[in-house]
């Protein structure tokens, strides 16, 4: 994990194995939610911290899961 405040779709086709298109329709979806709740988003990335709370319940730091 590097110090970026934003993942972007490489970065989370890597963490979740998938594809970097099914990577941004995911972002996609994450965005719209942030933006439901009145944040500014950026087209093709996603807030690293709101990420991680969606995708593993807030239990992923460093790069590895914390139970």
């Amino acid at each position: 994990m590097n110090g970026n405040i934003f993942i972007d779709a490489q970065e989370v086709a890597n963490e979740l194995g998938t594809s970097k298109a099914y990577a941004y329709k995911l972002i996609q979806k994450l965005n719209e939610e942030m933006k439901e709740s009145g944040f500014i988003t950026i087209e093709g990335k996603i807030n690293r911290k709101f990420f991680y709370e969606k995708i593993y319940g807030g239990g992923r730091e460093n790069g590895s899961l914390q139970r």
